[in-house]
């Protein structure tokens, strides 16, 4: 008997018991009967309430804009203007930055981005059978098709002046765009879904790459959103890479180890505002407990958050001090749970220890290690308490991450509430974009590893 019969019969059985077993007849009794129904589901639907409601409330003050008025406020809906004074309008230098010319280095590091995901792409369609005429062909005619209609649908709408006076005019796009849709509809009917993801995700992060060489140059000026991403990428690669070069050294038969792993953790314990406090202290060499340090070196008239690459670089060490020894005690447990086995089997054919790691170490803690920066990265994102204790987000505006522009906008003024809301809606399409990817990273990762 397979085990799908098993939990069939179990099931069977159990719904043929709740038949023949007798109704209540007192009053206890069917109270007993619907408890479950009365207390678990309102429960439930007021735990999912509180977690949804501030979303939609929040996605609607995006698109309002919020008046002082006697007695309260009045909210007015205005659209999408917070969203179009964020990326085109007055906002559009503080969160993406002032643009210049992008150096030969940056587009090296495009070309190489970019050749990376053709790769992936490619390797994505060998894996799938993807390559065969037949699909390319339909995929191909799908979209000709898609744009010969959008094409033409757009030149009769725009000539011939059927929609004047009615609110489609000058809205096109609401129709042409139709074609479109259905193209990309049939193209998933036609099982190429992934494929399409896989290309938007490429998308995506060569923009994001494309606005960082943009505004990381001498002429240019990197807004919020790089300078999170900044924080992001390098405070999460470091803390992850000494965190694991820790745990394996902590594994190995040192002396003292014990004392080492109570050691690592005491960064943890401490508030992200005291570590902003001590990194402040520790940046500023005119003043503080670590000014004859300085001075003893010849460093006593220089400080780091005088230059935008000191003061992100600070920030960074102070984030990577604190949660290294979160992905320390994380990726210690994960080592530590690795069966002896293979790395014996592995040492009586000669491995090295790099080969060791390569092949048996590094398989068995990857998925550990996705869960992990899934983790930090959605964490990250949110950093406001070491650029606001730090360096206030200064010089100028070079540390001044995502979270703290919308808190300094909403703290500016009370009208200011809508914008606020659509900076945190923007962080939030990012992160969701980010943790997608993280998350089918891992599950891919874990479908391998049970096969």
């Amino acid at each position: 008997m397979t085990q799908v019969d098993y939990s069939e019969n179990i099931a069977l059985a159990d719904k043929s018991q709740r038949k023949n077993s007798p109704r209540p007849t007192t009053l206890a009794g069917w109270l007993e009967q619907i408890a479950p129904q009365v207390f678990i589901f309102p429960a439930v639907l007021i735990v999912l309430l509180l977690a949804v409601f501030p979303l939609f409330v929040s996605l609607y003050l995006s698109l309002a804009r919020v008046q002082l008025v006697r007695g309260g406020y009045d909210i007015e809906f205005v659209g999408l203007i917070n969203y179009k004074k964020l990326f085109f309008g007055s906002e559009q230098r503080n969160f993406l930055g002032r643009f210049g010319e992008i150096n030969p280095l940056g587009w090296g590091a495009l070309a190489l981005l970019a050749l990376v995901m053709v790769v992936l792409l490619y390797s994505h369609l060998r894996r799938k059978q993807l390559l065969r005429w037949d699909v390319i062909a339909r995929v191909a005619l799908t979209a000709g098709v898609a744009a010969l209609v959008w094409l033409g649908t757009n030149a009769l709408v725009a000539e011939s002046g059927a929609l004047a006076g009615t609110w489609f005019a000058g809205k096109y796009w609401l129709l042409t765009a139709l074609p479109l849709v259905a193209g990309v509809i049939v193209s998933l009917w036609l099982g190429v879904n992934s494929l399409l993801i896989r290309t938007f995700v490429a998308g995506f992060l060569l923009l994001l790459a494309y606005l960082t060489a943009l505004t990381l140059n001498s002429e240019g000026l990197p807004g919020t959103l790089v300078v999170t991403l900044i924080f992001v990428f390098g405070g999460v690669t470091a803390q992850y890479l000494i965190g694991l070069g820790l745990a394996l050294l902590v594994t190995q038969n040192l002396p003292g180890k014990r004392f080492f792993r109570i050691i690592f953790l005491l960064p943890m314990m401490i508030t992200p505002v005291g570590v902003g406090f001590l990194f402040r202290m520790l940046t500023d060499t005119l003043q503080g407990p670590f000014s004859p340090l300085w001075k003893a070196v010849g460093l006593s008239d220089f400080s780091w958050v005088d230059s935008p690459f000191g003061a992100r670089l600070a920030i960074i060490i102070g984030d990577t001090w604190q949660w290294t020894p979160f992905m320390f005690i994380i990726l210690l447990a994960a080592l530590e749970g690795i069966s002896t086995e293979p790395i014996e089997a592995a040492l009586v054919d000669g491995a090295n220890r790099w080969q060791m790691f390569r092949f048996i170490i590094l398989p068995e803690v990857i998925p550990v290690s996705i869960t992990l920066l899934l983790i930090r990265t959605i964490e990250a994102f949110k950093v406001i308490d070491l650029p606001r204790v730090m360096t206030r987000g200064g010089p100028g505006t070079a540390t001044e991450s995502v979270t703290l522009y919308a808190f300094n906008q909403w703290k500016a003024s009370a009208t200011s509430i809508g914008f606020s809301s659509a900076i945190a809606y923007v962080l939030l399409i990012v992160v969701t974009f980010f943790a997608m990817v993280l998350v089918n990273i891992a599950r891919r990762r874990v479908l391998e590893l049970t096969q």
